[in-house]
């Protein structure tokens, strides 16, 4: 999932409005392309200019917002995707599309709600924001300094990793946690160690008023729009432009996949469960030779009494275009299209409460449209 890790939103020092203090002119771009491929910053902007809360604190309008959209609608898909890509690809292509975004609040916005974009998303990148070159020289950070912040921030970077690898492997990972905090507790305490008293009264003005970027609901992007195919079980064909102003439950299944059988009695109980606010709409993309029959695939639809609209993707399109990687998997999306969430696997595999989970986010959705 797109989540912004909870350590880098911890707000790390005071924060007081001066919301005049940023770190370019007017008649400059707006600072972050040259910051965006190195890889130990976060890459936030994207999920914040997506929050409904980030459009009201820069006082977008109706028509800003809509205009915002058509930007997602040509985006979204790419960044959707880079998502399974290795960083060496993820990491460019996301700085493509996020000076895309700057393109348009150049072109469109005023140069107060420019400024207040720069503070939230320095805020969003937590304290990986002094590794920016832009920040870095308005804070009048010496090489040393930069130096060491990097160090500190490579070695919080590599413990992760050492971490992530031994979980895969089903390793014993006590002493890597317990390593991983050791670095993530020297890179926070180096903000106060390397920096100065007047650099860090300055970043308080640069960063501006605190925002709640933890808080955020929707960091995710539009869902792609479905490819449309020939066959269809219990429905007509669908997109989800039309089904907008409801919550849809769009699942990836092979009708074989023992795991993708597991989920049915909750895609059933939810079906019935929510009435129309929510469409519960399944893919079936073949992984075998039977599941490429269409005949086969309305069958096993009927044995297992599945009455839900049913896309039979026999070229795999929408796998591809959404750039899929398991069966089954489950992804909420959300009364304005977007993605809110996605589970892959079994929902409830070795006692998981992925079922649970969907719940609760289809009930809030669902409550906070009423």
């Amino acid at each position: 999932m797109f989540r912004i890790p909870a350590a880098q939103r911890t707000a790390l020092i005071a924060l007081f409005l001066v919301a005049s203090s940023v770190c370019c002119r007017a008649d400059e771009k707006p600072s972050g392309a040259e910051n965006a491929t190195v890889p130990s910053i976060p890459q936030q902007l994207l999920k914040l200019v997506h929050a409904p809360e980030v459009h009201q604190e820069l006082k977008l309008d109706a028509a800003q917002v809509k205009q915002l959209e058509q930007v997602f609608q040509r985006i979204d898909g790419q960044w959707f995707r880079a998502r399974n890509l290795p960083a060496s690809e993820r990491i460019p292509l996301v700085a493509q599309l996020e000076e895309q975004v700057r393109d348009w609040f150049r072109q469109n916005t005023t140069r107060l709600q420019q400024a207040r974009l720069l503070q939230l998303e320095l805020q969003a990148q937590g304290q990986r924001m002094l590794l920016r070159k832009d920040l870095g020289q308005e804070l009048k950070l010496q090489p040393g300094q930069a130096e060491q912040l990097m160090k500190l921030a490579q070695a919080t970077d590599q413990a992760e990793q050492k971490l992530q690898q031994a979980a895969a492997q089903k390793l014993d990972t006590k002493q890597l946690q317990e390593q991983l905090q050791e670095a993530i507790s020297a890179e926070q305490s180096g903000l106060q160690d390397v920096m100065t008293t007047s650099q860090l009264e300055k970043l308080q003005k640069v960063l501006g008023a605190k925002f709640n970027v933890a808080g955020l609901q929707r960091i995710f992007p539009m869902a792609p729009e479905i490819i449309a195919a020939d066959d269809w079980i219990n429905s007509s064909p669908l997109t989800l432009q039309e089904l907008r102003g409801k919550v849809v439950l769009l699942h990836f299944y092979a009708f074989q996949c023992g795991n993708c059988k597991a989920n049915f009695d909750l895609y059933q109980q939810w079906q019935k469960q929510w009435g129309d606010d929510v469409v519960v709409l399944g893919i079936q993309t073949p992984e075998t030779s039977t599941e490429r029959d269409p005949e086969a695939v309305r069958q096993a639809a009927s044995n297992a009494e599945l009455n839900f609209p049913i896309l039979i993707d026999l070229e795999s399109a929408n796998w591809k275009n959404w750039s899929n990687t398991m069966w089954p998997t489950v992804y909420v999306i959300d009364q304005a299209g977007y993605l809110r969430l996605w589970w892959q696997g079994e929902l409830r595999w070795e006692g998981a409460t992925g079922d649970k989970t969907i719940e609760g986010l289809v009930d809030q959705l669902l409550s906070d449209a009423r």
